[in-house]
Parts: structure tokens; C-alpha cells; sequence
């Protein structure tokens, strides 16, 4: 048993040392199957990521995924809330290029009693700097149809 936490230290002792948290924030439009439902998207998102070789990383995310509902005829479409939480991966392709994905469930949260449904988010980032990044992503949330995105934001490196 010793051995396995003294591992398990040394482990996250040198991820601690290679790992980066981020926080970024974007704004998308519907498409998909629900596109004329919603008008608008805004997602906050946060992320623990650790380097597994140079060009690699892993960790987790979660975040807010925020959209607005519209007026379709007669049906007024309520706002949705979710809370991704998602592992995620980013391979960085040259200095300025890196892609990912997010993958895993997003918890509905508004309107109350809204189901959650599996969600992922491919991307692909322009970096600035070393702490500055563009990022555009294809979200989606999918339970019995799927409420899809295409996001714009950026992300800061802390």
C-alpha cells in the first residue's frame, strides 16, 4: 500500500509540474436539429490539462453551455442550461496549431428538471501567444435529438 502512494505522488507531482488550467469563454449559433428553436449560445469553460508527451495532453473540463431560446409561430422555446463535464485531449500540431475534442455528459440544469445527454466538442485552437488562444468548436448535446453549435471564443492559459 505504500508503495502504491508513494506512486501515485510521484505521479501527480510531475503532472502537477506539466499541467495547465485554462478558461476561456465563446459564443455560438444553433445548428442541427433544433437550429431554428435557439437564436444564441454562450459557454464558459474551464480545463485541468496534463502534458502525457510533448505534443499531447489530457485532462478534463466542464464549464456552462448557455443558449437562448426563440419564437417559432406560436411556440416561445425556453433557455437551456447544461454543465459539461468531459475529458478531454488536445494535440498540439505546430506552434501556432492545436485540435481536440471534449468528450462526455453534459447535466441539465435549466430549465429545472431538464435532462442532460452526451455531449462532445471537436476543435481546433490558434494560438496567439502561450497564454492567449482562438478557439472554434463544434459543441453538441445529444438526448432524443441533437442541440448543436458552432462556437467563436477565446481561451486563456493561467
Amino acid at each position: 500500500m505504500k508503495k502504491l502512494i508513494i506512486l501515485l505522488v510521484i505521479l501527480f507531482s510531475g503532472a502537477a509540474a506539466n499541467a495547465q488550467f485554462n478558461v476561456g469563454v465563446s459564443a455560438g449559433l444553433p445548428s442541427g436539429d433544433f437550429s431554428e428553436a435557439y437564436s444564441l449560445s454562450v459557454h464558459l469553460d474551464a480545463s485541468y490539462l496534463t502534458e502525457v508527451s510533448d505534443d499531447f495532453l489530457v485532462g478534463g473540463t466542464t464549464g456552462l453551455l448557455y443558449t437562448l431560446g426563440d419564437t417559432v409561430g406560436p411556440i416561445e422555446f425556453e433557455d437551456l442550461g447544461y454543465v459539461p463535464v468531459a475529458a478531454a485531449a488536445r494535440y498540439v500540431i505546430s506552434e501556432k496549431i492545436t485540435t481536440g475534442a471534449d468528450v462526455g455528459y453534459a447535466l441539465g440544469i435549466a430549465p429545472s428538471g431538464a435532462e442532460g445527454g452526451f455531449y462532445y466538442a471537436p476543435k481546433a485552437q490558434y494560438n496567439f501567444s502561450d497564454n492567449l488562444s482562438a478557439v472554434l468548436a463544434y459543441r453538441s448535446v445529444s438526448n432524443n435529438g441533437s442541440l448543436s453549435f458552432l462556437t467563436l471564443g477565446v481561451e486563456l492559459k493561467l
